[in-house]
């Protein structure tokens, strides 16, 4: 891939941002996520690549989709090819209800290197560098939680696990306290929660816990930009969806996926903006004057280059892009 996609792609999500941000608080969680698609659609049409989407929104939301297969950019012959994963609105019932931690994101790699997740769940975890490689999903919480302590140089108690607020966590979070360890919930949001156990200055240490495949994908590209590690395992309900799996070329449905079978070979790209506020980044603001605010990251895998951007926007001048 070429160097100057990195800064490219995080147009895409500021646009799609800014469109999402104007529906915060506003209980229209189908508005938001739409917004963001037609943002996004656009402004990757601007961009020099052939894209493919290989994963798309969540089929589950009921909501605008940049689907499975859809073209992207308007590259010619010259232009690189990439596989493209995208979540226009990671949180769209964050947006709806103004909560925290709302994010656009997307990953792009080359050709053939991006899982093809099936949109179901995905048992995840995801660590820092630092305790890379010397953690297994399959090792019980507390074997995960001392080595990490190990790794890190902390004492147990001073471990924290960043886990979904759901009731089929409840036994996990349990085992976790029982542990010593210390426990984050969250709501939705699970892309930034991943990427949080990868940056020492969240202090989080762990992410683990089941959710969506498609953004395990996402977050893998971003663990890989980051030098972490992260392990998964597809947990189909039933033989519907396991056959999905074997079409989408995994014969063991439920076999461990490492992070290079979730983002093959050594490049990818990951970009994320703010729409609202969160442990990674700052949402959209909205400063007066037709203009607002975003923050961002973007991130290589290739040169492990992590990249924060703010930026001022003047809305007059993308109407189509920003505003409903």
């Amino acid at each position: 891939m070429e160097r100057e996609l990195a800064l490219e792609v995080v147009r895409v999500t500021e646009v799609a941002a800014l469109a999402s941000a104007q529906w915060l608080g506003r209980g229209k969680k189908n508005e938001a996520d739409g917004a963001a698609t037609s943002a996004m659609r656009a402004m990757f049409d601007t961009i020099a690549m052939r894209g493919t989407v290989v994963i798309g929104e969540g089929e589950l939301d009921e909501a605008p989709m940049l689907y499975i297969g859809e073209s992207l950019g308007n590259g010619t012959e010259d232009s690189p090819e990439v596989d493209v994963a995208v979540d226009p609105l990671e949180g769209t019932t964050i947006v709806s209800k103004g909560h925290n931690n709302a994010m656009s994101v997307l990953a792009i790699g080359d050709k053939g290197t991006l899982l093809h997740a099936p949109d179901m769940y995905m048992m995840k975890m995801a660590v820092g560098p630092r305790v890379a490689g010397k953690v297994h999903l399959d090792d019980p919480i507390e074997t995960i939680i001392d080595r990490i302590a190990e790794a890190s140089q902390k004492r147990v108690q001073d471990v924290t696990v960043i886990i979904q607020e759901r009731e089929r966590h409840d036994a996990l979070i349990e085992a976790i306290r029982e542990k010593g360890a210390r426990v984050k919930l969250f709501g939705d949001g699970d892309v930034g929660a991943a990427i949080a156990a990868c940056l020492p200055q969240t202090g989080i240490d762990l992410f683990i816990g089941i959710g969506g495949a498609p953004e395990g994908v996402i977050s893998a590209a971003a663990i890989k930009c980051l030098g972490g590690d992260m392990q998964a395992r597809l947990k189909p309900q039933n033989d519907a969806e396991r056959e999905r799996c074997r079409q989408m070329g995994l014969a063991d449905p439920e076999q461990l996926l490492t992070l290079n079978d979730l983002v093959s070979g050594d490049d990818a790209i990951f970009a994320a903006t703010g729409v609202s506020d969160g442990e990674l980044l700052q949402g959209v603001r909205y400063l007066g004057e037709n203009t607002a605010e975003t923050h961002s990251i973007v991130m290589r895998a290739k040169t492990k280059t992590i990249r924060f951007i703010r930026a001022l926007h003047n809305l007059e001048h993308k109407p189509n892009l920003v505003w409903g």
